[in-house]
C-alpha cells in the first residue's frame, strides 16, 4: 500500500469521522447502510438516562512488580456508566476516560436516538462520545438481541489464545522473605489449571529492582524453568521497555533453545533499534513475533515499523484506542500483515471486550487475560477452553451487572 493512500483519513459526514484519539490507519470506504430490522429496533429507542458507577474486579492473588513499576496489587475499581431506553433497554460498559468528562457529556446523550449516536457496522458516530463507547455497544447488542461479535459479523464467534497476563516479579515478593522462581511456577501452575496455555513472563528485573547482571540472569532462569515445567504451553516475554538492544540479546542469548510465542516492549520503539533486533533475530534463525504500542504510542510511528515489517503485533490499549477505533483499524492491519492484539492488563473487562472484537473480526495474535473474581458483575459467561477464551452467545457483551445502579 503507498504511504499516501495508507496515511488517508475519511472524513465525509458524521458517520465517517476520524474518531478521537491517536492517529488511525486509513479507514475503508464504507458500504452504504442498509435500513433493516436491526437499525429500525435501534430506532425505536431513544436514551433516556445515564448513570455512573464503579465495580470492584478481585485478582486471584497479588501481583507484583514489573520492570517499570512497584507492586500492582489485588485488582481494580472501575469506573463504569449504565445507558437506559424509553423503551426499558439497558446497556452498559467501562468508561473510556474520566468519569467527571463522561458526566459533562450527559446532556448531550440524553433524549438521542440510538440511531443518531450508533450504528452497528461502524460503532459510535461522534467522536465526543468516546467515553460511552463499550457502554453504547453494549446496549445496541442487548436491543437487537445479538452478542457484540455478531453484530461484527460472525454468527459463530471466532476464537482465540487467550495468554496468562499474570505473572509479574513475584518471585522478589514478599521483600522480607523472597518466594523465588519456585513462586513463579506455582502461579504458572494455577493459571494452567484454570485452562491457560500461553504465559506471559515479565523480565527486565535488572532495570530497577536488582543489580543488572543478577536481574538478568533471573530473567533468563525464570524463562528457562517454565518452558521447561510447561512444554505444551507457550511463552511470551514482555520487558516493559527495561533493556537496551544490547542487553536484551543478552537475554536472548541466555535463553537459546527456548522458543518464544512473541517478544513484547524489549525497549522503547525506535525504527533503528527494532531493525538491530530484526537483524539479529534473522541471523540466529529465530523465528518470534514482535509486539509494541502499549506504553505512549506513537501510532506514526507504529505504522512505519509495520510497514518496514519490523513489527508484527499492534498493542495499543482496547480503550485507549476505543472500540470503535479498533474496529476500524482491525482490518486494516490485517491487509498490510500485522496482527493484533490490544492490551487489556488491569482489568478483565478489557479482556472480555478483545474477546468479542476478536471474535467478529478476526486478525487476532492472542487476548491478554486477567483473571479476576468480582461480586458486583456476572462474569460467568466467559469459558477458557483448550487456552481458547470463548465468549458468551448473550446479547451484548453478555455481563450482567450484579449491583444496582
Amino acid at each position: 500500500m503507498k504511504r499516501r493512500k495508507f496515511l488517508r483519513a475519511v472524513n465525509i459526514g458524521v458517520a465517517t469521522t476520524l474518531l478521537s484519539g491517536p492517529k488511525l490507519f486509513a479507514v475503508p470506504e464504507l458500504i452504504p447502510f442498509q435500513e433493516g430490522s436491526q437499525h429500525k429496533d435501534l430506532a425505536d429507542h431513544t436514551i433516556r438516562q445515564i448513570k455512573f458507577s464503579s465495580v470492584r474486579l478481585q485478582y486471584p492473588r497479588l501481583v507484583g512488580k514489573n520492570a517499570r513499576l512497584d507492586i500492582h496489587g489485588f485488582g481494580p475499581r472501575v469506573d463504569i456508566c449504565v445507558i437506559e431506553t424509553d423503551q426499558g433497554a439497558r446497556g452498559w460498559g467501562s468508561l473510556r476516560g474520566s468519569r467527571r468528562t463522561a458526566e459533562q457529556l450527559v446532556e448531550t446523550l440524553k433524549g438521542k436516538k440510538i440511531t443518531d449516536v450508533f450504528r452497528p457496522d461502524i460503532g459510535i458516530l461522534d467522536a465526543a462520545l468516546m467515553p460511552f463507547d463499550t457502554a453504547l455497544h453494549d446496549l445496541a447488542g442487548i436491543i437487537v438481541g445479538k452478542p457484540v461479535y455478531a453484530m461484527l459479523g460472525k454468527e459463530q464467534p471466532l476464537l482465540f489464545d487467550c495468554y496468562s497476563g499474570m505473572i509479574y516479579f513475584d518471585d522478589l515478593e514478599p521483600s522480607h522473605a523472597p518466594g523465588g522462581i519456585d513462586k513463579i511456577l506455582e502461579e504458572c501452575a494455577y493459571d494452567y489449571k484454570l485452562g491457560y496455555r500461553q504465559f506471559k513472563l515479565k523480565i527486565g528485573r535488572g532495570n530497577r529492582w536488582m543489580p543488572f547482571h543478577q536481574g538478568l540472569q533471573r530473567d533468563i532462569e525464570v524463562t528457562k524453568k517454565v518452558a521447561e515445567a510447561f512444554p505444551d504451553c507457550q511463552i511470551l516475554v514482555d520487558g516493559n521497555n527495561g533493556f537496551s538492544v544490547d542487553e536484551f540479546i543478552a537475554y536472548m542469548k541466555g535463553i537459546s533453545g527456548v522458543q518464544l510465542f512473541w517478544i513484547e516492549e524489549p525497549f522503547h520503539e525506535t525504527v533503528a533499534d527494532y531493525q538491530r533486533l530484526k537483524a539479529w533475530l534473522n541471523s540466529e534463525g529465530v523465528n518470534t513475533l514482535l509486539a509494541d504500542g502499549e506504553a505512549d504510542p506513537d501510532q506514526e510511528l507504529l505504522r512505519e515499523l509495520i510497514n518496514q515489517k519490523l513489527l508484527d503485533v499492534h498493542l495499543t490499549d482496547i480503550e485507549d484506542l476505543g472500540f470503535t477505533n479498533w474496529r476500524k483499524l482491525l482490518p486494516e492491519l490485517q491487509k498490510l500483515g500485522a496482527k493484533a492484539s490490544p492490551h487489556a492488563w488491569g482489568s478483565l473487562l478489557k479482556t472480555h471486550y478483545t474477546a468479542h472484537l476478536s471474535a467478529g473480526l478476526g486478525n487476532t495474535a492472542t487476548i491478554e487475560g486477567v483473571t479476576s473474581s468480582s461480586d458486583d458483575v456476572d462474569l460467568s459467561g466467559y469459558k477458557l477452553e483448550n487456552g481458547k477464551l470463548v465468549p458468551p452467545s448473550t446479547p451484548g457483551f453478555g455481563m450482567k451487572l450484579q449491583l444496582q445502579v
